[in-house]
């Protein structure tokens, strides 16, 4: 049965519980959002559910208000969620724990870069709500910590993350485990082959929704190009900075090093700042969240690491320091913001060398992204913005280019190219 969001408006005529209802009340949370008007009903209904959703539409509440419906206190482990990182799972525990106050329900999260102590008496201890990374639930697995046989719900979250990092033999090994008649939820950003093909065999009749689009870009980012010569990149941004409605910035640095001397950058410019990326502890990259969700620091310099499962409200910019090489890491890097209804902006800052990453990229999207210059920092120096009018519609058949890549291209052509003019 598919949910009429016309008739679907508050959480009260979901059919939750009282104890829900006030959890969901406490969180300030009115009315359901787009997926979970869709999704909660038929999972309610103990139907298979398959999401296309991004993170910021709500969807975690989407499977776990329905999969808490379900569990019983003291009865073992009842809900596993297997999320492709950290931060999401830590996330979706979080979430889990608001949901459920009021109740004896006992949440925990599996993950790597953490003692192993506390995971271990979670899972042997027969705690109802797991959140896992793939690797680390396996490690369990294998460690026989882990009973399966009364698991209820089995969700993955982004499945297409944990896809493309390599997760299909943990997600396997888990499958195998699971109790047949259990309800399966899959959600994921977007849907290709693979992940088609994994929803089709691990559910049973299940209800499609979809929230946005399949990897489409958030209504609600405005999206800017600033076109800048790499030595000036520091300064551009240290420049933006000083607009007051740069409240909370979440800045992506391709590499660690650039991520740690950026954030030195800023610092010395007497700007909050910290850092998150695969080298820093565990408890650094959690404190550093927590010092960026409360306001603590401005700006999050950070790696891909936090493309995805950061799940920050509020966040005002997304700054893609360095042009992601994967038009589907755009996506997700600038989907931290203009979440849940709020309004947001991006800002790309494109050097000469990285021009066949941003056409990558318009490609992917289906349309141009407005070029923006300043004073001082573009190419030619002068203050001329390149509207997507002025520039041609496909530049590596225009001018004589060809097949060459930006890279071979002169100065002159790059200005000409860009619709600059001397």
């Amino acid at each position: 049965m598919e949910s009429n969001l016309d008739e679907v408006v508050t959480f009260k005529s979901l059919g939750l519980s009282q104890e829900r209802l006030a959890a969901i009340e406490a969180q300030g949370w009115t009315h359901p959002t787009p997926i979970q008007q869709k999704g909660i009903p038929p999972a309610m209904e103990g139907r298979d559910v398959v999401g296309v959703a991004q993170t910021g539409t709500g969807k975690t509440g989407a499977f776990m208000i329905p999969s808490l419906e379900k569990v019983e206190p003291g009865k073992g482990l009842q809900v596993l969620t297997l999320c492709p990182t950290r931060e999401l799972a830590q996330q979706v525990a979080a979430d889990a724990r608001l949901l459920s106050k009021g109740t004896n329900l006992r949440v925990a999260d599996v993950v790597g870069g953490v003692g192993y102590e506390p995971q271990i008496e979670a899972l042997r201890g027969g705690w109802e709500i797991i959140a896992a990374t793939p690797g680390r639930f396996n490690d369990h697995m294998s460690r026989k910590n882990v009973d399966l046989t009364g698991l209820k719900v089995l969700i993955l979250d982004e499945a297409d993350r944990m896809l493309d990092m390599g997760f299909r033999p943990q997600i396997e090994d888990v499958l195998q485990r699971t109790p047949r008649d259990r309800q399966s939820m899959l959600f994921s950003a977007t849907m290709p082959n693979g992940v088609h093909a994994l929803a089709l065999r691990i559910t049973k009749d299940p209800a499609w929704i979809e929230a946005t689009p399949s990897g489409t870009v958030a209504d609600l980012i405005d999206e800017h190009v600033y076109m800048v010569k790499p030595a000036k990149k520091p300064e551009l941004l240290v420049t933006l900075l000083e607009d007051p409605g740069w409240d909370q910035v979440l800045v992506f640095s391709r590499t660690k090093a650039g991520a740690d001397a950026l954030s030195a950058r800023l610092g010395r410019a007497g700007v909050t700042t910290d850092t998150m990326h695969s080298d820093r502890r565990m408890q650094h990259r959690v404190r550093a969240l927590d010092r960026f969700a409360t306001g603590e620091v401005r700006v999050l310099v950070a790696t891909d690491v936090a493309q995805r499962g950061l799940d920050v409200e509020g966040i005002s910019h997304v700054v893609n320091y360095d042009v992601p090489m994967d038009p589907e890491d755009y996506v997700h890097r600038i989907g931290r913001t203009g979440r849940a209804g709020s309004a947001g902006t991006a800002v790309t800052f494109v050097t000469a060398g990285e021009l066949g990453y941003l056409r990558s990229i318009e490609h992917r999207l289906g349309r141009d992204l407005d070029r923006t210059s300043m004073d001082g920092f573009d190419y030619t120096g002068e203050s001329q913005a390149a509207s997507g009018k002025d520039r041609p519609k496909h530049p590596r058949s225009a001018g004589g280019l060809g097949t060459r890549s930006a890279d071979d291209l002169s100065e002159e052509e790059l200005q000409k190219l860009l619709g600059f003019s001397n």
